[in-house]
């Protein structure tokens, strides 16, 4: 069994329980009194690389990362340093995130969250829109074709919008056929939890024109983001590198000034 298949064992029992809890016309109720979604598009396709800055305790790779004792402070101080989204790992086995480091951080910032887990079942559409996300991850290798389908088309109902996460060029033509407008291209493979760097370079160019390109996995810093940026990155999305680092705000700020190098100007 790889790692994905280990994550997901675990995601499926812990939904169990949750959805014991908390039954799904309850959250379907929830959905109907939170504010409406916002738009991430606009500023996805924006000029320059976007930054989505990730709220992140916690990987299978690399353990524990960092003590985030106030995940709304960590989000505000993304948002200031001019991250055009805040991504927030709400799985709680492998990346010690939650639903709850979810809501706070909606409640402490104005620009579009993103729900990052492994997203199953149309439950967690649920929750995650419930919480306060306006985007949600669906990753290829963890969904059927049907699944990735029925997925993509429930969270647009409920005003998700779905980032559609690939990592090769089969995986690339499912996502577009699925309806994705974003698609992520991660770097990580997440059976061997290994990170090829070559792996947004070689896949970013079968990405139609029209869908967001998202790198993830492995940026590190600036020049990172510049190298993307030139292998066709619209949006880079950063965990790592962020949450370990001293200053929080002049990480992003560091990323997005590079991301908006004039070389790079898109057309």
């Amino acid at each position: 069994m790889g790692a994905l298949d280990d994550i997901l064992a675990g995601v499926r029992e812990d939904l169990a329980l949750r959805q014991e809890q908390v039954p799904l016309q309850l959250l379907k109720e929830r959905v109907q009194h939170v504010d409406d979604a916002l738009d991430p598009m606009p500023v996805l396709r924006g000029p320059g690389v976007a930054v989505i800055a990730e709220v992140k305790r916690a990987s299978p790779s690399k353990g524990a990362l960092a003590e985030i004792g106030d995940p709304a402070w960590l989000a505000g101080e993304y948002a200031a340093g001019g991250a055009a989204a805040i991504s927030v790992l709400t799985e709680g086995r492998r990346f010690s995130g939650s639903l709850d480091d979810l809501v706070r951080v909606r409640r402490a910032v104005e620009v579009p969250v993103l729900r990052k887990d492994f997203i199953v079942t149309a439950y967690q559409l649920f929750e995650a829109r419930a919480a306060g996300a306006d985007l949600v991850l669906l990753i290829v290798a963890a969904l059927t074709d049907d699944e990735l389908i029925c997925l993509v088309e429930r969270a647009v109902s409920i005003g998700l919008t779905p980032l559609v996460e690939v990592h090769s060029p089969e995986e690339v033509s499912r996502a577009v056929d699925a309806g994705a407008r974003i698609i992520g291209v991660n770097a990580r493979n997440l059976q061997t939890l290994e990170v090829d760097p070559t792996t947004f370079a070689r896949t970013a160019p079968l990405i139609p024109d029209g869908i967001v390109r998202v790198a993830e996995s492995g940026v590190r810093g600036p020049h990172d983001v510049i190298e993307l940026a030139r292998s066709g990155a619209d949006v880079v999305l950063v965990g790592e590198a962020l949450v370990t680092g001293r200053d929080p705000r002049t990480g992003v700020a560091d990323l997005v000034a590079a991301g908006a190098h004039p070389a790079l100007h898109k057309s």
